[in-house]
C-alpha cells in the first residue's frame, strides 16, 4: 500500500476511537493559551504597523524589507528548534519561545531607522517561529492522544487571540502610544508563559510523543523515508500558499484600507478584526468540518473561498466591500494551514512540523518585498491579488497530494 494510503488509513482508524482521556485536559487548555497569546502578540505589533512606518519614514519598499526580517527570523529559527523539540521535549521550547517573542514585541516602538527596526523584527520573527514550531509539535502530541482531528482548535485559539489583539489595538489606538501598547502586550505575554507554562510542563507527556514517531519514521523498513520527505514536502507548499496570503493580511491590510479606500485608523484596525473573527470561527468548526467532509475538502474549498474574497477586498471601491471581502479570506484560509502542518506532523514528528513550518513561513519571507515592490509599480490593490493566486495554488495542491504515489525506500 502507498505511504499516503497508509499514512490515511492509520489518522482514519485514530480519529475513529476517541480516546477516554478528557478533551479538555490541562495540557490542552495552557496549551490553547499559548497559541491565543502568540496571536495576539502578533496582532498588537500589527495594527501598529502604521505607526511605526511613520517614525521610521519608510517607504512601501523599505517597510516591506524592514517585514521581511520577520519571517527570515523564524525560517532561520525553525529547523534549529525542531531539533531542540527532538532532544528536550516540545513543551519547554513552547514556553521558552512565547517568552521571547513577548520581549522582543515592544522594541519595534523604540526604532527610528528602517534598519534599527529590521534588526528587531529579525530578533521578533526568531522568537514567533521557534514558538510556532514548538506548540504545533507538541500539538501534534495532543492530537495523537485524543484521538481526534482537533488540530484547528488550537489555531484558533492563535486566531481568537489575534481577534482580541486586533480589536484592542484598534480601541486604543488614538489613546495611547505604540510604545505602551506593545509594552503592555509583553507584559501580558510574559504573565501568560509563566501561568500556562507552569500548567504545561506539570502535564503528563502524551502517550505516544512526536519525538517516538519520527524516529520511527526514519527507521528503515517502517515507512519509506523519501516517501515521507515527499509528503512532508507537499504538505509544506500547501502551507506555503496559504502563510503567503496570511502574512500579506498581517502586513498590508490595515495600509490598503487606509491609504486606498481611505478608512480611518480605527476602521482600518477593526478589518483586520474581522478578518480574525472569520478565520477564529472558521478554525472553530475545522474539526467538524474535517470529520464529515475530509481533509482534503475542507482546504480545497478553503483556497477557492479565499481567492474570491482576496479579489473582492484588494479591488473593491468602499469600506464595506474590502472589509467582507476580508472575512471571506479569513473563512477560506482558516484550515489550510493548520490541516497541512497537523498532517507533517503526524508522517514525520517535530521535524516533520519544522520543515512543513519552514516552506510554509517561506511564503511569508517573500511575501513583504514581493508585494511592497509591486505596490510601488503598480499599486498596493493590484500587488494584493497576488494573495488570491496563491489561495488557487493552495486549492489545487490537495489533490496532487492525494493521487501522487510516493517512492518506497528500498530494503
Amino acid at each position: 500500500m502507498p505511504l499516503l494510503n497508509k499514512t490515511r488509513a492509520r489518522s482514519e482508524a485514530t480519529y475513529q476511537s476517541p480516546s477516554p482521556t478528557t478533551t479538555w485536559s490541562p495540557a490542552r487548555l495552557a496549551l490553547t493559551a499559548f497559541f491565543a497569546m502568540d496571536g495576539f502578540l502578533f496582532a498588537a505589533w500589527v495594527v501598529r504597523i502604521p505607526d511605526i512606518r511613520g517614525q521610521v519614514s519608510a517607504t512601501h519598499s523599505a517597510l516591506g524589507l524592514a517585514l521581511l526580517c520577520i519571517s527570515a527570523g523564524a525560517v532561520a529559527t525553525m529547523a534549529v528548534v525542531g531539533r531542540l523539540c527532538v532532544r528536550y521535549g516540545s513543551r519547554p521550547v513552547t514556553v521558552a519561545s512565547v517568552a521571547l517573542v513577548s520581549i522582543a514585541v515592544p522594541l519595534p516602538a523604540h526604532t527610528h531607522t528602517v534598519f534599527s527596526l529590521g534588526a528587531v523584527l529579525l530578533l521578533f520573527g526568531a522568537g514567533y517561529g521557534a514558538a510556532n514550531v514548538a506548540m504545533n509539535s507538541a500539538a501534534v502530541d495532543l492530537v495523537t492522544e485524543l484521538r481526534r482531528p482537533v488540530m484547528p482548535s488550537f489555531h484558533a485559539g492563535y486566531s481568537l487571540g489575534g481577534l482580541l489583539g486586533a480589536g484592542l489595538g484598534g480601541l486604543l489606538a488614538s489613546s495611547i502610544s505604540a510604545a505602551w501598547a506593545l509594552a503592555l502586550s509583553g507584559a501580558l505575554g510574559l504573565a501568560v508563559a509563566a501561568a500556562a507554562g507552569t500548567a504545561l510542563l506539570r502535564s503528563p507527556a502524551a502517550a505516544t510523543p512526536v519525538a517516538a514517531r519520527s524516529a520511527k519514521a526514519a527507521a528503515p523498513g517502517v515507512q519509506g523515508g523519501s516517501g515521507v520527505t515527499f509528503l512532508v514536502v507537499l504538505l509544506g507548499l500547501t502551507a506555503m500558499f496559504c502563510a503567503y496570503g496570511e502574512g500579506a493580511i498581517a502586513d498590508w491590510a490595515t495600509l490598503h484600507l487606509t491609504d486606498d479606500v481611505h478608512a480611518t485608523p480605527a476602521v482600518a484596525a477593526a478589518g483586520y478584526a474581522a478578518y480574525a473573527f472569520a478565520m477564529t470561527a472558521g478554525r472553530v468548526s475545522g474539526t467538524w468540518l474535517s470529520i464529515r467532509l475530509g481533509q482534503t475538502t475542507v482546504i480545497a474549498a478553503g483556497g477557492l473561498t479565499a481567492c474570491a474574497g482576496m479579489l473582492l477586498a484588494s479591488l473593491a471601491p468602499s469600506v464595506v466591500l474590502a472589509l467582507g471581502g476580508f472575512v471571506l479570506v479569513g473563512i477560506g484560509l482558516a484550515n489550510i494551514f493548520p490541516l497541512a502542518i497537523a498532517q507533517a506532523g503526524a508522517v514525520g514528528g517535530p521535524q516533520g512540523v519544522a520543515t512543513a513550518s519552514t516552506l510554509g513561513y517561506a511564503g511569508m519571507l517573500i511575501g513583504p518585498p514581493v508585494i511592497g515592490f509591486l505596490a510601488d509599480a503598480a499599486g498596493l490593490p493590484a500587488a494584493l491579488t497576488t494573495v488570491a493566486g496563491a489561495a488557487a495554488l493552495a486549492a489545487v495542491l490537495p489533490f496532487a497530494v492525494r493521487t501522487r504515489r510516493p517512492a518506497r525506500t528500498a530494503g
